[in-house]
């Protein structure tokens, strides 16, 4: 059995964004075509950000995966930390703000940018 690595980007008990890496298990098809489970979707997006594109924090309306098509983006997280995603690679994007909880741009969330000399082009797969 084969499996693929998958970055989710998540709440931490403490309300701050992290980074985890898990493996995604390829259990179907067959040895020349490795398949996931099907997964159930609700919906994509397309997004193109310009040279320069720079977010500032904020958390997850809806949780989705990220898949980075052309440029290149960087996530930075509260703890200083950031990964960079680029084309082929996705994130699993599940940083919400915490039941209860008021944003605080202190500690919940995380913020983007566009890298490098092309647009950026995601598309959003929300569950």
């Amino acid at each position: 059995m084969t499996s693929l690595k998958q970055v989710i980007l998540f709440t931490d008990t403490d309300g701050r964004a992290r980074f985890r890496d898990e493996t995604l298990e390829l259990t179907e098809g067959t040895p020349q075509s490795q398949l996931s489970a099907l997964m159930p979707t609700s919906g994509y997006q397309w997004r193109q950000s310009p040279v320069g594109f720079r977010s500032t924090f904020h958390c997850t309306g809806t949780p989705q995966w990220l898949f980075v098509l052309g440029g290149q983006m960087e996530i930075f997280l509260q703890d200083g930390s950031s990964r960079i995603f680029g084309p082929g690679e996705c994130f699993y994007s599940n940083d919400t703000l915490p039941a209860g909880a008021t944003f605080d741009a202190t500690v919940h969330g995380h913020w983007s940018r566009q890298v490098g000399p092309d647009p950026l082009v995601t598309l959003f797969v929300r569950d």
